[in-house]
């Protein structure tokens, strides 16, 4: 479980901090290189979309690293956001474990 309160980096920081800035790699270069349009390197540069199987594989075969590195950036995030996200928060906790709910 999360304990901390402190926001967890997105994919997007780590892809554009870690990895394209060090290389000097542009979004439309590593579009290219992805094989996807540069809008979908851009979203993921800036958060706003998230990272699938399917991308997270795409992404490992292009830094050579595992999918397994993205989707537990991906995981991480989501978690996070899904436990403190008030309106979430409130449907987690209207779930009962089965001892008690039975």
């Amino acid at each position: 479980m999360l304990t901390t309160k402190r926001k967890p980096v997105t994919v997007g920081e780590i892809l554009t901090e870690e990895f394209m800035q060090p290389l000097g790699l542009t979004q439309a270069v590593l579009a290219e290189a992805m094989g996807v349009q540069r809008k979908h390197v851009n979203e993921l540069c800036n958060s706003r979309r998230t990272v699938t199987a399917a991308t997270a594989l795409i992404l490992a075969r292009v830094f050579g690293n595992s999918p397994d590195f993205w989707l537990n950036i991906q995981r991480r995030s989501d978690l996070w956001e899904a436990m403190n996200s008030p309106k979430e928060r409130t449907r987690i906790e209207r779930a009962k474990p089965l001892a008690t709910a039975a």
